[in-house]
């Protein structure tokens, strides 16, 4: 059953009582990663294992996320910064114990490609706070490999299929 959440603006990025930062960088242009974030939402998919459909509504302005294992997520875009930051503030889930959660994926140029940065910033009960910190090094490892597999997807070249010899 959906519960609405608790609305935040951006400033959440810096105040939420629990937030999560991972940073990981890729060969592919700043430009490629933001258009598979914010504009190719539908491929989320084929490169995030953990996300199972992912729905662009309203002309961009929101999207519908489901996970495997069934939780899903009524989402407004809250930044669309090309090249640099896109965020989302969630407004319902079937989540436990979340109260409020803004994500923000923020994109600068490094040498030969992008640094992703992705920040999860949340409140909710002391046991979804709890379990969220225990959860860290797994959401960073799926973090790290979903955009490594985004990377592999936008630039072929740089990582040649095993057994091609290349």
């Amino acid at each position: 059953m959906a519960r609405r959440l608790r609305p935040v603006e951006l400033d959440f990025l810096a105040s939420a009582p629990v937030r999560l930062t991972f940073t990981v960088e890729v060969a592919a242009p700043p430009a490629a990663v933001y258009r598979s974030l914010a504009v190719e939402v539908g491929s989320w998919p084929a490169w995030f294992s953990a996300v199972r459909s992912a729905v662009s509504r309203g002309e961009g302005a929101g999207r519908t996320i489901r996970l495997r294992g069934g939780v899903f997520f009524e989402e407004t875009v809250m930044a669309a910064d090309p090249e640099a930051r896109y965020a989302y503030r969630v407004d319902a889930t079937n989540a436990p114990g979340v109260t409020a959660l803004l994500e923000e994926w923020s994109l600068s140029p490094a040498a030969g490609g992008t640094r992703v940065r992705w920040t999860m910033a949340a409140d909710g009960s002391r046991s979804f706070a709890v379990g969220l910190r225990l959860a860290r090094p797994g959401m960073g490892l799926s973090f790290r490999d979903a955009v490594r597999r985004l990377d592999r997807r936008l630039t072929p070249a740089r990582h040649p299929s095993p057994g091609t010899g290349r």
